[in-house]
């Protein structure tokens, strides 16, 4: 009886894919518990890459399950599209695959709204992926959002669809023609169709090892990020059980992934964010563009305030430091240990958004290191001032730093 989670503790795009690679080799069951295919996890296996939107990144182990649980919001049409470019690549679905039938449902209205939202001048543009992830999650909490068990009840869904077009004040002229897509799309998704509540919890009791793929990241998480510069769901550890069915009892160790300098994709405040040519420098040497959008990703110094927070707020019991090898090269790296804000020194990371848009970083100074550590296995052999980076990123955080990933591959990482 064994779970774990890999949650990001920054504001996504933390390599999570990566550190989720390495510790599924070990796991029975991989389970996304929140999100939809805004996110985007990439992973590189012998040279070749992997992008992945919805199915969890366990797959490309041919033995482990894979499931979708009942806090993940899809987009059917492109799950398939998702499924069906992993199956030409030789990956089996197989018995191996399943989608909680509690899991809600994306419509093309909901992207349409999206985009409306985003284009609406009228209205704080949060940047986000347009997919219509936002919308479909907000159709949930009001009750009239279609859930992934509907689409094999026809009658049913149909009556469902009225709903969430009249509720929307909508024209219904292309009702008839979602429909008729939508039931299309769950006769090819019936067999991955499951009470996947039930069966995780069977397989805890069975002694089959969990674990839990996070998407986006904490400071992202619908109550306790930068709100309203947010995603649309609980991202923290509090979100697994509310999106998987399994007890809080039965999550037994929380992984939180921080990438060794900060990015951010779409608007919201950024207190250690770097306009200079060293933010440059960061963003080419790390690829800094979104594997969902391909958008260029803001770059800054390490934010321990931050970081310590999202520590907190996870109750993280260790940690996996990653893109380190990034920094090669760069003379003088810092780390953000504390804000200015109206005079005052401060530690905690504060809710208002004027105060962290006027918070002045207080910065501690480290050297770096000229070496290319991307091909270092064991710790002991980096260079002396990395190992004193990541010594002290332990020191902030409170929690052991147990991985350091110094390259996208598989085997570029470093045990402690």
């Amino acid at each position: 009886m064994y779970s774990e989670a890999v949650l990001g503790c920054v504001w996504g795009d933390e390599a999570k894919a990566k550190i989720v690679d390495v510790r599924a080799k070990d796991a029975d069951i991989i389970v996304r518990f929140q999100g939809g295919n805004n996110a985007g996890h990439t992973i590189a296996l012998a040279e070749k890459k992997y992008v992945f939107h919805l199915v969890p990144s366990g797959i490309l182990y041919p033995n482990k399950i894979c499931i979708l649980a009942s806090g993940v919001i899809i987009d059917l049409f492109s799950l398939l599209k998702e499924i069906s470019e992993l199956q030409a690549q030789g990956i089996s679905f197989n018995n191996r695959f399943f989608i909680d039938e509690r899991a809600g449902v994306v419509l093309p209205l909901h992207q349409q709204m999206d985009l409306e939202n985003e284009d609406n001048s009228d209205q704080t543009r949060i940047g986000t992926t347009k997919r219509g992830i936002g919308p479909a999650y907000a159709d949930q909490v009001a009750r009239v959002g279609i859930k992934f068990g509907d689409l094999f009840h026809p009658k049913y869904l149909k009556e469902r669809l009225h709903n969430i077009y009249a509720y929307h004040n909508l024209d219904n002229s292309n009702l008839e023609n979602i429909f008729q897509k939508l039931i299309e799309t769950a006769k090819k998704l019936e067999p991955y169709k499951k009470n996947c509540t039930y069966f995780l919890n069977q397989a805890y009791q069975n002694n089959q090892k969990i674990l839990f793929e996070g998407a986006q990241g904490a400071l992202l998480d619908v109550f306790y990020g930068t709100y309203p510069f947010v995603t649309s769901s609980h991202v923290l550890s509090g979100g697994i059980p509310v999106g998987s069915g399994l007890s809080p009892q039965k999550i037994d160790k929380i992984i939180g992934v921080y990438k060794s300098y900060f990015t951010r994709v779409g608007a919201g405040p950024f207190p250690t964010e770097l306009h200079d040519e060293i933010g440059q420098q960061i963003r080419k040497q790390g690829n800094e563009y979104g594997a969902t959008t391909g958008r260029s990703r803001r770059c800054g110094w390490f934010d321990a305030v931050a970081a310590r927070y999202t520590t907190m707020i996870n109750g993280v019991d260790e940690a996996a430091l990653t893109l380190l090898d990034v920094f090669s090269g760069i003379k003088n790296l810092k780390i953000c240990t504390g804000y200015k804000i109206d005079g005052k020194f401060c530690q905690e990371f504060p809710y208002s958004l004027q105060e962290l848009e006027n918070a002045i970083p207080q910065y501690i100074d480290l050297p770096g290191w000229e070496e290319d550590i991307s091909q270092i296995t064991r710790y002991e052999k980096l260079p002396k001032n990395a190992k004193n980076y990541i010594d002290k990123i332990e020191k902030l955080l409170g929690v052991p730093i147990k991985t350091v990933s110094v390259g996208p591959d598989r085997a570029q990482t470093i045990y402690r």
